[in-house]
């Protein structure tokens, strides 16, 4: 006899390999019906373009005839929905994705610094920290040990943002012990990202900056697949070691089941310049070496930031260094910001806001 939960244990089987797990695992099988040996339901796909639809909905065909038999009535009546139309984000109209080819290149200082940035030009600004593993958003703001309210919305519970300095953050640094190790594994980090973005009160947001884990690998895919992300810039410093895991960052957002554009390449740490010899710039770890490789990659360079001391001890402190207007960081900053906002413009005036970029941001 064919019920709902011999359905949901046969759907056990088929697995969505980008995720690593089965679809019922996943929560992606929804509204099952049974009529008989009528058999219907529906997936719930992340994205519109996602490329397994059809591989998953043949799979599920192939085990519920497996199990049940051939004369099952079940082909034509599996339904593909997506998150786009229950409206994840659905009032974020920007998310940008910071990332880096390896760690220690200050991808998370950058990002901390940008979403300030931001919200100094009047944007409403969220800033998500993904980076499961390293979580130091909550450090950067000096809200270490705070623990965000929870609300209930239409019967759902809501993590309502921690803010500071005008913007709404979430970091997994809030919900987990700051001295105990993350030992996750892929589909469980992944999990908990998505929760950070699909179960907060978020309200009107103009850009989300999301603090991305350093490298690349399951999470990376996973984060970027779920959430509509409108573009990743890359974060690296001028040596060449660091240079080379660029170009896999920037491969892994060009993969076809991924295809995010490249807003960006920042150098970070590019030179230092004495505060006593303000006009004077000693490169220190090779010159214009990330310049140069955005050239190759055909992305665009969007600067670069200079080695301070200041911007270790305002990360320390919970200041983060774009709140001294005066620096040098600061005016670098604030340059990159600048075209991060008139790439956006632009890219908002040729597509609709529902559609996932497809421009070339050169």
């Amino acid at each position: 006899m064919v019920t709902k939960e011999k359905i949901l244990e046969v759907l056990k089987s088929v697995m969505f390999f980008p995720a690593k797990d089965n679809i019922v695992s996943l929560k992606m099988v929804k509204d099952i019906k049974v009529e008989g040996k009528k058999v219907s339901f529906t997936l719930m796909f992340h994205k519109k373009d996602e490329q397994y639809i059809t591989v998953v909905k043949q799979s599920c065909v192939k085990a519920i005839e497996g199990h049940f038999g051939e004369d099952v009535d079940i082909k034509g009546n599996i339904t593909a929905k997506f998150d786009d139309d229950e409206g994840l984000l659905p009032n974020v109209k920007n998310i940008i994705a910071i990332a880096s080819g390896k760690g220690g290149v200050g991808k998370s200082t950058v990002a901390a610094n940008l979403a300030i940035a931001l919200s100094k030009t009047g944007a409403k600004v969220a800033l998500v920290d993904a980076d499961i593993y390293g979580p130091s958003i909550p450090m950067m703001f000096g809200v270490e040990g705070e623990k965000p309210m929870v609300k209930e919305v239409n019967g759902k519970t809501k993590v309502i943002p921690i803010e500071r300095y005008g913007i709404k953050m979430l970091s997994i640094g809030f919900f987990v012990d700051p001295n105990q190790a993350l030992i996750w594994r892929g589909p469980l980090a992944s999990g908990a990202l998505k929760q950070l973005f699909g179960d907060a009160l978020w309200g009107e947001i103009d850009y989300m900056v999301v603090d991305m884990p350093p490298g690349t690998g399951d999470i990376h895919i996973s984060l970027v697949q779920s959430v509509p992300v409108t573009a990743a810039i890359i974060v690296s410093t001028p040596q060449q070691v660091a240079i080379s895991d660029v170009k896999k960052a920037a491969n892994m957002f060009r993969v076809p089941s991924i295809s995010v554009p490249i807003l960006g390449l920042i150098e970070n740490m590019s030179y230092f310049t004495p505060a006593e010899l303000p006009d004077n710039k000693y490169y220190i770890f090779g010159k214009n070496g990330c310049e140069k490789f955005a050239k190759e990659l055909h992305v665009p360079f969007l600067g670069q930031i200079p080695i301070s001391e200041s911007v270790c001890e305002s990360g320390d402190s919970g200041k983060p260094i774009i709140l001294e207007d005066n620096s040098p960081v600061s005016k670098a900053l604030k340059e990159i910001t600048d075209s991060i906002i008139k790439w956006v413009d632009i890219r908002n005036v040729q597509i609709k806001p529902t559609e996932r970029v497809k421009i070339d941001p050169n």
